[in-house]
């Protein structure tokens, strides 16, 4: 096995980063107004395409902990982890049809402007100042973390060299505002999934002739025949995984609240679409949706692969971690060290594209967030259009350098970037999420009870996680614990959402109700029915969409 790139691996990834900054400044000066405009800039107010709007969704979203988490997790349990990415192809419809329209009628630019909007002023600066938190500690700085761990692995370049690189990479892109970041997102895409099928086609191959056949084709039949255990999609109580993906809850359940709070009520995500109109942002959506289906293939097949190949005795010394035993995160690497030179390079590119079309993209949620509603609100209210870029601009590069100073210990490398992020993230989007939902479509829904769910959420959560061991009672009419990696009796993940969220409702539902004030209700959004009426290509490309995920789940139920 060879490590580190050749000089045609660097050609390689050289043309790529012309092609994606030379595109990126070519649509910078295409574009750009003679007035610099904040709503531009954050927005890319009514130039971005659906096909633009959709691949950047998928560009910002797909980073190092999918290409790296997923392809582990494919390795330990198999197809099953491909529900966060087909259930997203769902959710992405639903969000299209109801929320979207409702963001774009009420003119709604950030979450916490619609929090403002809806509530008031204290539960908008509350969450953003959540908001900016999470985005900079959680996510820009696991993204940037892992993304320089897998790029120093496979390029044998010195990590703190890879972690500066990337940064420096995404600030460029970033500094030139959401028309550039959508526009060279469609570039990131393209090396994303031409990379990614790339590694797939190879670890195919390789399983093909371990088991003296040709062709990729053969080789998938084998990792069928071979892996049989690796291709459920619901998991049963006794599988060793079931804590992480809890049998029909990825159904019902907590899967659910993870992706309607992700693609739904995140700056970073719908940011996209919140400067189009309602068609374009309905169109790029449900672009994202049919890439959605095509990320399992990419980030997930090649893990399944490396079990295979690990079981048939290739890897043995390679898939083993520091402390001696076998590590799935090391899947997608070993497969990536395996690619013919240029290949590889292109690989190469592709993973690189998913860290900094993502870094991107959070870099430049954090900086709509802090200068529409922290810098413009508090600081400088008659803020010129010119200020409020720079500002935006400066936000960017200090966001970028926080997250490189503390990544080093937040010891996301021992828990897994995937797992980090969904653990970080689970103890607040229940109550982010039932505070968008009732916001939406109820209206009693009032400040009080969306302050109250924000932090109960976090409490409920917290609670909910030590609840079988602080009490003693595994197995009750009310839920049933399992053993963690750690011999822990816990609620799984997934379901610790859903009752948070559950109770979260409650508690919004009775304080709504018990406000007799004749003001309740008075903040209601703007919407009627007709709003939520799609068109015949619209509803068409949805069904499609249904109809194949109805097909994959009865397939490897």
């Amino acid at each position: 096995m060879h490590k580190g790139l050749e000089l045609i691996d660097y050609l390689v990834f050289l043309i790529y980063f012309v092609v994606v900054a030379g595109y990126g400044y070519w649509i910078y000066q295409k574009k750009k107004s003679k007035e610099a405009s904040s709503t531009d800039f954050f927005l890319a107010e009514g130039s971005l395409t659906w096909w633009a709007i959709g691949a950047s969704m998928i560009a910002s979203n797909i980073s190092a902990e999918q290409f790296i988490g997923m392809a582990g997790n494919g390795y330990k349990m198999g197809l099953a982890i491909s529900t966060y990415e087909w259930m997203a192809a769902a959710t992405l419809i639903i969000v299209a049809v109801f929320f979207m329209p409702i963001y774009l009628k009420n003119k709604i630019f950030t979450m916490p402007q619609f929090l403002k909007q809806r509530y008031n002023s204290t539960v908008s600066t509350v969450m953003a100042i959540f908001w900016l938190i999470l985005y900079v500690v959680v996510n820009l700085t696991s993204i940037l973390y892992l993304g320089a761990l897998a790029v120093s692995t496979i390029s044998g370049l010195d990590f703190t060299l890879c972690m500066w690189g990337l940064a420096i990479f995404a600030v460029i892109i970033t500094l030139g505002g959401m028309k550039v970041i959508g526009f060279t997102d469609v570039i990131q895409v393209f090396f994303l999934i031409l990379g990614g099928l790339c590694t797939t086609y190879l670890a195919l191959t390789l399983v093909s002739d371990q088991f003296g056949s040709q062709g990729a084709m053969e080789g998938l039949s084998h990792i069928f025949n071979k892996a049989d255990d690796h291709f459920h999609m619901i998991l049963k109580r006794d599988n060793p995984n079931f804590t992480s993906l809890p049998g029909l809850t990825v159904l019902v359940g907590g899967m659910w609240i993870v992706n309607l709070n992700y693609w739904g009520c995140n700056q970073y995500i719908t940011q996209r679409a919140l400067g189009a109109s309602l068609p374009v942002a309905r169109e790029g959506l449900l672009f994202a949706g049919f890439l959605k289906l095509l990320m399992p293939i990419i980030v997930v097949l090649p893990g399944i692969a490396a079990y295979v190949l690990h079981a048939n005795g290739m890897f043995q010394q390679e898939m083993l971690g520091a402390d001696g035993t076998v590590n799935a995160d090391h899947a997608y690497p070993v497969l990536l060290n395996l690619l013919t030179p240029g290949l590889k390079g292109l690989s190469f590119a592709a993973l690189t594209a998913a860290i900094v079309a993502s870094l991107a993209g959070k870099a430049n949620s954090i900086s709509t967030i802090f200068t529409l509603d922290i810098y413009q609100k508090f600081f400088k209210k008659d803020a010129s259009e010119e200020q409020l870029v720079k500002t935006g601009r400066i936000v960017i590069v200090v966001a970028m350098v926080i997250a490189i100073l503390i990544s080093p210990y937040l010891g996301i490398d021992k828990k897994g970037g995937f797992d980090f992020i969904q653990e970080m993230t689970g103890y607040v989007s229940p109550g982010i999420f039932a505070v968008f939902l009732l916001g939406f479509f109820w209206k009693r829904a009032n400040s009080a009870g969306a302050m109250a769910a924000t932090i109960g959420s976090v409490v409920i959560s917290l609670v909910l996680k030590d609840l079988p061991e602080m009490t003693g009672m595994y197995d009750t009419v009310f839920y049933s614990s399992f053993l963690d990696g750690e011999g822990h009796h816990i609620i799984p993940f997934l379901d610790r959402m859903g009752l948070t969220f559950l109770i979260c409702v409650l508690m919004m539902v009775v304080l709504g109700l018990a406000d007799s004030s004749t003001k309740s209700g008075e903040k209601a959004l703007q919407i009627d029915a007709s709003m939520f009426k799609t068109n015949t290509a619209f509803a068409v490309g949805a069904t499609v969409i249904v109809g194949i995920l109805v097909v994959l789940y009865t397939v490897f139920w």
